[in-house]
Protein backbone atom coordinates (compact mmCIF):
# COMPACT_ATOMS: atom_id res chain seq x y z
CA UNK A 1 0.00 0.00 0.00
CA UNK A 2 1.00 3.98 -0.48
CA UNK A 3 0.57 6.58 1.76
CA UNK A 4 1.68 10.05 0.97
CA UNK A 5 1.48 13.38 3.55
CA UNK A 6 -1.46 14.61 5.16
CA UNK A 7 -2.34 17.72 6.60
CA UNK A 8 -3.76 16.51 10.30
CA UNK A 9 -5.86 13.84 11.80
CA UNK A 10 -9.26 14.72 13.39
CA UNK A 11 -12.34 13.04 14.72
CA UNK A 12 -13.16 10.28 16.86
CA UNK A 13 -12.59 6.14 16.25
CA UNK A 14 -12.85 2.96 18.79
CA UNK A 15 -10.02 0.60 18.50
CA UNK A 16 -10.68 -2.96 18.51
CA UNK A 17 -10.60 -4.85 21.55
CA UNK A 18 -7.71 -5.84 23.50
CA UNK A 19 -5.59 -8.67 21.81
CA UNK A 20 -4.28 -9.86 25.20
CA UNK A 21 -7.52 -10.33 26.82
CA UNK A 22 -9.94 -11.43 23.76
CA UNK A 23 -7.10 -14.15 24.16
CA UNK A 24 -7.32 -15.31 27.43
CA UNK A 25 -11.03 -14.94 28.13
CA UNK A 26 -11.81 -17.70 25.24
CA UNK A 27 -8.91 -19.76 26.99
CA UNK A 28 -10.03 -19.54 30.37
CA UNK A 29 -13.58 -19.45 29.35
CA UNK A 30 -13.05 -22.83 27.59
CA UNK A 31 -11.27 -24.98 30.96
CA UNK A 32 -14.15 -22.94 33.02
CA UNK A 33 -17.43 -24.32 34.27
CA UNK A 34 -20.35 -23.10 32.24
CA UNK A 35 -21.03 -20.53 29.62
CA UNK A 36 -18.52 -17.39 29.29
CA UNK A 37 -19.60 -13.73 27.21
CA UNK A 38 -17.18 -12.13 25.57
CA UNK A 39 -18.14 -8.94 24.16
CA UNK A 40 -15.94 -6.75 21.73
CA UNK A 41 -13.52 -9.67 21.42
CA UNK A 42 -11.10 -8.68 18.94
CA UNK A 43 -11.60 -10.22 15.22
CA UNK A 44 -8.08 -10.38 14.38
CA UNK A 45 -6.50 -13.76 13.05
CA UNK A 46 -4.44 -13.97 15.96
CA UNK A 47 -7.30 -14.54 18.22
CA UNK A 48 -9.41 -15.94 15.90
CA UNK A 49 -6.42 -18.83 15.91
CA UNK A 50 -7.19 -19.56 19.74
CA UNK A 51 -11.03 -20.13 19.30
CA UNK A 52 -9.85 -22.34 16.22
CA UNK A 53 -7.04 -24.38 18.63
CA UNK A 54 -10.24 -24.65 21.06
CA UNK A 55 -13.08 -26.06 18.63
CA UNK A 56 -9.93 -28.49 17.99
CA UNK A 57 -10.49 -29.51 21.50
CA UNK A 58 -14.08 -30.06 21.67
CA UNK A 59 -15.39 -26.57 22.96
CA UNK A 60 -18.10 -25.05 21.11
CA UNK A 61 -17.71 -21.43 20.56
CA UNK A 62 -20.12 -19.12 19.32
CA UNK A 63 -18.50 -16.20 17.24
CA UNK A 64 -20.78 -13.46 16.42
CA UNK A 65 -18.49 -10.77 16.06
CA UNK A 66 -19.64 -8.39 18.51
CA UNK A 67 -20.16 -11.38 21.07
CA UNK A 68 -18.03 -14.81 21.61
CA UNK A 69 -20.18 -17.18 23.41
CA UNK A 70 -17.69 -20.54 25.16
CA UNK A 71 -19.38 -23.27 26.42
CA UNK A 72 -17.02 -24.37 28.91
CA UNK A 73 -15.75 -28.32 29.31
CA UNK A 74 -14.20 -27.18 32.65
CA UNK A 75 -10.85 -27.97 33.75
CA UNK A 76 -10.57 -31.81 32.50
CA UNK A 77 -13.21 -31.59 29.69
CA UNK A 78 -10.65 -30.84 26.99
CA UNK A 79 -10.44 -33.70 24.19
CA UNK A 80 -7.58 -34.19 22.22
CA UNK A 81 -7.66 -33.00 19.13
CA UNK A 82 -8.08 -34.73 15.94
CA UNK A 83 -5.27 -33.07 14.17
CA UNK A 84 -2.28 -30.68 14.49
CA UNK A 85 -3.38 -27.37 16.55
CA UNK A 86 -2.02 -24.49 14.28
CA UNK A 87 -1.44 -21.13 16.60
CA UNK A 88 -0.99 -19.37 12.99
CA UNK A 89 0.70 -16.28 13.89
CA UNK A 90 0.14 -16.47 17.58
CA UNK A 91 2.81 -16.39 20.15
CA UNK A 92 0.35 -15.93 22.75
CA UNK A 93 -1.30 -18.74 21.68
CA UNK A 94 1.21 -21.17 21.11
CA UNK A 95 2.76 -20.11 24.59
CA UNK A 96 -0.34 -20.26 26.54
CA UNK A 97 -2.45 -22.88 25.31
CA UNK A 98 1.12 -25.23 26.29
CA UNK A 99 0.38 -24.55 29.88
CA UNK A 100 -2.91 -26.02 29.74
CA UNK A 101 -1.95 -28.47 27.36
CA UNK A 102 1.11 -29.84 29.98
CA UNK A 103 -1.71 -31.30 32.24
CA UNK A 104 -4.13 -32.26 29.73
CA UNK A 105 -4.57 -36.29 29.78
CA UNK A 106 -3.95 -36.33 25.98
CA UNK A 107 -0.82 -35.78 23.43
CA UNK A 108 -1.13 -32.50 21.16
CA UNK A 109 1.08 -31.26 18.32
CA UNK A 110 1.30 -27.07 18.59
CA UNK A 111 2.53 -25.40 15.48
CA UNK A 112 2.26 -21.94 13.73
CA UNK A 113 2.86 -20.09 10.65
CA UNK A 114 6.77 -20.16 9.75
CA UNK A 115 7.41 -16.78 12.13
CA UNK A 116 6.34 -18.70 14.89
CA UNK A 117 8.57 -21.29 13.99
CA UNK A 118 11.03 -18.70 14.83
CA UNK A 119 10.09 -17.58 18.00
CA UNK A 120 11.52 -19.02 20.87
CA UNK A 121 9.98 -21.24 22.95
CA UNK A 122 12.90 -22.65 25.44
CA UNK A 123 11.58 -19.41 27.51
CA UNK A 124 7.94 -21.90 28.33
CA UNK A 125 9.65 -25.45 27.89
CA UNK A 126 12.48 -25.34 30.74
CA UNK A 127 9.79 -24.24 33.34
CA UNK A 128 7.19 -26.46 32.09
CA UNK A 129 9.35 -29.20 32.52
CA UNK A 130 10.41 -28.31 35.83
CA UNK A 131 7.09 -28.64 36.41
CA UNK A 132 7.07 -32.24 35.45
CA UNK A 133 5.38 -31.03 31.80
CA UNK A 134 6.77 -33.51 29.05
CA UNK A 135 6.98 -30.82 26.17
CA UNK A 136 9.71 -31.36 23.50
CA UNK A 137 10.58 -28.77 20.30
CA UNK A 138 10.30 -31.33 17.73
CA UNK A 139 12.73 -29.83 15.58
CA UNK A 140 14.89 -29.74 18.33
CA UNK A 141 15.90 -25.77 18.08
CA UNK A 142 13.80 -24.37 20.96
CA UNK A 143 11.15 -23.78 18.47
CA UNK A 144 7.82 -24.67 17.14
CA UNK A 145 6.16 -27.44 16.47
CA UNK A 146 5.98 -28.62 20.04
CA UNK A 147 4.92 -31.91 21.10
CA UNK A 148 2.70 -31.94 24.79
CA UNK A 149 2.26 -35.05 26.17
CA UNK A 150 -0.25 -34.07 29.20
CA UNK A 151 1.19 -35.31 32.73
CA UNK A 152 0.81 -34.85 36.50
CA UNK A 153 2.59 -31.66 37.43
CA UNK A 154 3.39 -30.00 40.87
CA UNK A 155 4.11 -26.41 41.75
CA UNK A 156 7.40 -24.71 41.53
CA UNK A 157 8.79 -21.17 42.45
CA UNK A 158 10.37 -19.67 38.99
CA UNK A 159 12.36 -16.84 38.70
CA UNK A 160 12.03 -15.63 35.34
CA UNK A 161 14.74 -14.36 33.51
CA UNK A 162 12.37 -11.91 31.55
CA UNK A 163 9.76 -9.79 32.27
CA UNK A 164 7.11 -11.33 29.95
CA UNK A 165 3.53 -12.05 30.21
CA UNK A 166 3.82 -15.03 28.13
CA UNK A 167 6.22 -17.02 30.07
CA UNK A 168 4.10 -15.97 33.20
CA UNK A 169 0.75 -17.30 32.16
CA UNK A 170 1.66 -20.00 30.54
CA UNK A 171 3.14 -21.05 34.02
CA UNK A 172 0.16 -20.11 36.09
CA UNK A 173 -1.47 -21.81 34.14
CA UNK A 174 -0.19 -24.71 34.38
CA UNK A 175 -0.17 -24.34 38.14
CA UNK A 176 -3.88 -24.38 38.16
CA UNK A 177 -3.47 -27.82 37.50
CA UNK A 178 -0.54 -28.78 39.47
CA UNK A 179 -0.11 -29.99 42.69
CA UNK A 180 0.64 -27.29 45.20
CA UNK A 181 1.68 -23.84 44.95
CA UNK A 182 3.53 -22.10 41.86
CA UNK A 183 5.01 -18.64 42.10
CA UNK A 184 6.52 -17.11 39.35
CA UNK A 185 8.88 -14.53 39.87
CA UNK A 186 9.78 -11.47 37.46
CA UNK A 187 12.82 -8.96 37.46
CA UNK A 188 9.65 -6.23 36.76
CA UNK A 189 5.80 -6.38 36.95
CA UNK A 190 4.61 -7.38 33.03
CA UNK A 191 1.47 -6.99 31.80
CA UNK A 192 -1.55 -8.91 34.69
CA UNK A 193 -4.32 -9.76 32.25
CA UNK A 194 -3.75 -13.33 33.13
CA UNK A 195 -4.17 -12.71 36.93
CA UNK A 196 -7.02 -10.32 37.05
CA UNK A 197 -9.26 -12.30 34.42
CA UNK A 198 -7.94 -15.62 36.39
CA UNK A 199 -9.31 -13.43 39.63
CA UNK A 200 -12.69 -13.35 37.59
CA UNK A 201 -13.21 -16.98 36.66
CA UNK A 202 -12.69 -17.60 40.55
CA UNK A 203 -8.88 -18.97 40.21
CA UNK A 204 -7.03 -17.84 43.98
CA UNK A 205 -4.25 -15.58 42.15
CA UNK A 206 -2.40 -12.76 43.67
CA UNK A 207 0.60 -10.72 43.27
CA UNK A 208 3.54 -9.78 45.52
CA UNK A 209 5.70 -6.76 44.76
CA UNK A 210 9.38 -6.83 46.24
CA UNK A 211 10.99 -2.78 46.19
CA UNK A 212 14.36 -3.67 46.06
CA UNK A 213 16.30 -0.23 45.08
CA UNK A 214 15.93 0.51 41.60
CA UNK A 215 14.33 -2.73 40.56
CA UNK A 216 11.04 -3.95 41.84
CA UNK A 217 10.33 -7.63 41.33
CA UNK A 218 7.17 -8.61 40.85
CA UNK A 219 5.73 -12.27 42.22
CA UNK A 220 2.86 -13.91 40.96
CA UNK A 221 1.51 -16.68 42.92
CA UNK A 222 -0.95 -18.95 42.18
CA UNK A 223 -3.19 -22.01 44.01
CA UNK A 224 -4.47 -24.94 42.40
CA UNK A 225 -8.25 -24.72 41.24
CA UNK A 226 -10.61 -27.68 41.55
CA UNK A 227 -12.95 -25.50 38.76
CA UNK A 228 -12.92 -22.16 37.51
CA UNK A 229 -16.45 -20.55 36.43
CA UNK A 230 -17.75 -19.48 33.18
CA UNK A 231 -17.66 -15.34 33.62
CA UNK A 232 -19.18 -12.13 31.35
CA UNK A 233 -16.05 -10.49 30.13
CA UNK A 234 -16.17 -6.52 28.70
CA UNK A 235 -13.06 -6.52 26.28
CA UNK A 236 -11.40 -3.07 26.46
CA UNK A 237 -9.99 -1.29 23.43
CA UNK A 238 -6.74 -2.30 22.53
CA UNK A 239 -3.82 0.69 23.60
CA UNK A 240 -1.29 -1.25 21.49
CA UNK A 241 -3.70 -0.65 18.40
CA UNK A 242 -4.31 2.88 19.78
CA UNK A 243 -0.48 3.55 20.01
CA UNK A 244 -0.53 4.34 16.19
CA UNK A 245 -3.20 7.23 16.39
CA UNK A 246 -1.60 8.24 19.43
CA UNK A 247 1.59 8.96 17.92
CA UNK A 248 0.19 10.36 14.72
CA UNK A 249 -1.75 12.66 16.29
CA UNK A 250 0.87 13.85 18.39
CA UNK A 251 3.53 14.59 15.92
CA UNK A 252 1.12 15.99 13.35
CA UNK A 253 0.10 19.17 13.51
CA UNK A 254 -3.34 20.45 14.02
CA UNK A 255 -4.56 16.90 15.56
CA UNK A 256 -7.13 15.97 17.36
CA UNK A 257 -8.09 12.96 18.35
CA UNK A 258 -10.76 10.78 20.20
CA UNK A 259 -10.16 7.51 21.03
CA UNK A 260 -13.04 5.80 22.85
CA UNK A 261 -12.65 2.73 25.33
CA UNK A 262 -9.41 2.25 25.35
CA UNK A 263 -7.74 -0.34 27.96
CA UNK A 264 -5.67 1.54 30.59
CA UNK A 265 -4.46 -1.01 32.96
CA UNK A 266 -0.87 0.62 34.13
CA UNK A 267 1.38 -3.03 33.14
CA UNK A 268 -0.18 -2.00 29.34
CA UNK A 269 -0.08 1.99 29.27
CA UNK A 270 3.04 2.93 29.34
CA UNK A 271 2.82 5.03 26.05
CA UNK A 272 0.74 7.50 28.24
CA UNK A 273 3.61 7.68 30.52
CA UNK A 274 6.33 8.02 27.59
CA UNK A 275 4.40 10.08 25.38
CA UNK A 276 3.63 12.69 28.47
CA UNK A 277 7.66 12.46 29.14
CA UNK A 278 8.08 13.83 25.62
CA UNK A 279 5.57 16.71 26.17
CA UNK A 280 2.32 15.00 24.40
CA UNK A 281 -0.37 16.09 25.69
CA UNK A 282 -3.65 13.32 26.07
CA UNK A 283 -6.03 13.89 28.45
CA UNK A 284 -8.44 10.86 29.86
CA UNK A 285 -12.02 11.15 30.19
CA UNK A 286 -14.72 8.99 31.48
CA UNK A 287 -12.36 6.50 33.26
CA UNK A 288 -13.77 3.53 34.64
CA UNK A 289 -13.46 -0.40 35.45
CA UNK A 290 -14.98 -3.03 33.85
CA UNK A 291 -14.46 -7.26 34.39
CA UNK A 292 -11.34 -5.68 36.32
CA UNK A 293 -9.56 -3.54 33.64
CA UNK A 294 -9.41 0.01 33.84
CA UNK A 295 -10.40 1.69 30.41
CA UNK A 296 -10.71 5.19 29.52
CA UNK A 297 -11.76 7.72 26.48
CA UNK A 298 -8.23 9.11 25.13
CA UNK A 299 -8.15 12.66 23.70
CA UNK A 300 -5.05 13.22 21.93
CA UNK A 301 -3.74 16.81 20.84
CA UNK A 302 -0.65 17.32 18.55
CA UNK A 303 2.03 18.69 20.31
CA UNK A 304 5.87 20.03 20.77
CA UNK A 305 7.75 16.93 21.38
CA UNK A 306 11.39 16.62 22.85
CA UNK A 307 13.30 13.79 23.30
CA UNK A 308 13.32 11.44 26.84
CA UNK A 309 14.72 7.63 27.95
CA UNK A 310 12.72 4.84 28.03
CA UNK A 311 14.29 1.96 30.12
CA UNK A 312 13.98 -0.55 32.85
CA UNK A 313 10.72 -1.11 34.55
CA UNK A 314 8.88 0.73 32.16
CA UNK A 315 9.58 -1.48 29.30
CA UNK A 316 7.56 -4.30 29.69
CA UNK A 317 4.64 -1.64 29.59
CA UNK A 318 5.02 -0.34 26.13
CA UNK A 319 7.02 -3.35 24.82
CA UNK A 320 4.52 -3.84 21.78
CA UNK A 321 4.66 0.54 21.65
CA UNK A 322 8.08 0.79 21.34
CA UNK A 323 8.02 0.72 17.16
CA UNK A 324 5.89 3.75 17.15
CA UNK A 325 7.27 5.71 19.98
CA UNK A 326 10.43 5.55 17.94
CA UNK A 327 8.80 6.75 14.75
CA UNK A 328 7.37 9.82 17.09
CA UNK A 329 10.87 10.44 18.45
CA UNK A 330 12.08 10.79 14.85
CA UNK A 331 9.76 14.35 15.51
CA UNK A 332 10.89 15.42 19.00
CA UNK A 333 13.17 17.74 19.07
CA UNK A 334 17.19 16.32 20.79
CA UNK A 335 17.61 12.38 21.79
CA UNK A 336 15.69 9.66 22.29
CA UNK A 337 16.81 6.68 24.00
CA UNK A 338 15.13 3.18 24.24
CA UNK A 339 17.28 0.54 26.56
CA UNK A 340 16.47 -2.66 28.25
CA UNK A 341 14.61 -3.81 25.26
CA UNK A 342 16.05 -6.45 23.93
CA UNK A 343 12.96 -8.69 23.94
CA UNK A 344 12.08 -6.52 20.81
CA UNK A 345 14.41 -9.02 19.00
CA UNK A 346 12.45 -12.22 18.95
CA UNK A 347 8.57 -10.44 18.49
CA UNK A 348 6.79 -11.05 14.90
CA UNK A 349 10.24 -9.60 13.06
CA UNK A 350 13.46 -8.35 15.25
CA UNK A 351 11.91 -5.29 15.61
CA UNK A 352 15.03 -3.27 16.71
CA UNK A 353 16.80 -3.86 13.67
CA UNK A 354 13.78 -3.64 11.21
CA UNK A 355 12.85 -0.07 12.62
CA UNK A 356 16.65 0.73 12.30
CA UNK A 357 16.44 -0.24 8.68
CA UNK A 358 12.96 1.09 7.71
CA UNK A 359 13.67 4.62 9.72
CA UNK A 360 16.88 5.18 8.42
CA UNK A 361 15.53 4.62 4.76
CA UNK A 362 13.11 7.26 5.54
CA UNK A 363 16.02 9.75 6.00
CA UNK A 364 16.10 9.51 10.42
CA UNK A 365 19.24 9.68 12.48
CA UNK A 366 18.53 6.64 14.16
CA UNK A 367 21.67 4.39 16.24
CA UNK A 368 20.99 0.50 16.32
CA UNK A 369 22.10 -0.63 19.62
CA UNK A 370 22.18 -4.23 21.33
CA UNK A 371 19.09 -3.50 23.38
CA UNK A 372 17.52 -0.57 21.99
CA UNK A 373 17.51 2.70 19.89
CA UNK A 374 18.66 6.43 19.67
CA UNK A 375 16.53 8.55 17.74
CA UNK A 376 18.03 11.88 17.06
CA UNK A 377 14.87 13.76 16.61
CA UNK A 378 14.18 17.03 14.15
CA UNK A 379 15.29 15.74 10.64
CA UNK A 380 12.55 15.49 8.04
CA UNK A 381 11.50 12.63 6.73
CA UNK A 382 10.72 11.38 3.39
CA UNK A 383 9.04 8.78 1.40
CA UNK A 384 10.50 5.31 1.02
CA UNK A 385 9.70 1.50 0.46
CA UNK A 386 9.08 0.20 3.65
CA UNK A 387 9.59 -3.82 4.15
CA UNK A 388 7.17 -4.65 7.05
CA UNK A 389 8.79 -8.41 7.31
CA UNK A 390 4.89 -9.12 7.42
CA UNK A 391 5.15 -7.65 11.04
CA UNK A 392 1.51 -5.76 11.98
CA UNK A 393 3.28 -3.58 14.58
CA UNK A 394 6.01 -2.72 11.82
CA UNK A 395 3.18 -1.62 8.99
CA UNK A 396 1.05 -0.09 11.05
CA UNK A 397 3.84 2.50 12.47
CA UNK A 398 5.28 3.24 8.81
CA UNK A 399 1.76 4.18 7.83
CA UNK A 400 1.61 6.49 10.71
CA UNK A 401 5.12 7.98 10.17
CA UNK A 402 3.69 7.94 6.38
CA UNK A 403 1.56 10.56 6.92
CA UNK A 404 4.28 13.29 8.45
CA UNK A 405 6.61 12.48 5.47
CA UNK A 406 7.23 14.16 1.95
CA UNK A 407 6.80 12.43 -0.71
CA UNK A 408 4.97 8.83 -1.17
CA UNK A 409 5.65 5.76 1.17
CA UNK A 410 5.13 2.35 -0.31
CA UNK A 411 4.71 -0.51 2.76
CA UNK A 412 5.17 -4.43 1.75
CA UNK A 413 3.32 -6.42 3.27
CA UNK A 414 0.56 -4.30 4.43
CA UNK A 415 -2.16 -6.86 4.96
CA UNK A 416 -0.36 -8.24 7.79
CA UNK A 417 -1.93 -5.80 9.99
CA UNK A 418 -5.35 -8.40 9.47
CA UNK A 419 -3.01 -10.06 12.46
CA UNK A 420 -4.30 -7.52 14.93
CA UNK A 421 -6.27 -4.97 13.30
CA UNK A 422 -8.08 -5.69 10.01
CA UNK A 423 -9.83 -1.99 9.92
CA UNK A 424 -6.91 -0.21 10.94
CA UNK A 425 -6.92 1.20 7.41
CA UNK A 426 -10.14 2.54 7.29
CA UNK A 427 -9.58 4.41 10.39
CA UNK A 428 -6.75 5.54 9.77
CA UNK A 429 -8.48 7.19 6.40
CA UNK A 430 -11.54 8.06 8.30
CA UNK A 431 -9.28 10.47 10.53
CA UNK A 432 -7.34 12.65 7.84
CA UNK A 433 -7.71 16.06 6.61
CA UNK A 434 -6.03 17.41 3.68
Amino acid sequence: MKFTRCKSLRGEITVPGDKSISHRSVMFGSIAKGTTEIRNYLQGADCLSTIACFRSMGVEIENHGEVVTVRGKGMRGLRKPDAVLDCGNSGTTTRLISGILAAQDFEATLTGDASIQKRPTKRIIEPLSLMGADIRSIPGNGCAPLKIRGQKLHGISYVSPVASAQVKSAILLAGLYAGGETRVTEPYLSRNHSEILLRCFGADVRTELEDAGASSRATAVIRPAAELYGSRVDVPGDISSAAFFICAALMLPGSEVLIRNVGTNPTRAGILKAARAMGGDITLYNERTDSGEPAADLLVKSSALHGTVIEGADIPTLIDELPAIAAMACFAEGETVIRDAAELKVKESNRIAVMAENLTAMGADVTETDDGLIIRGGKPLHGAVIDSHMDHRIAMTFAAAALCAEGETEILGAECVNISYPEFYRDLEKLKTF
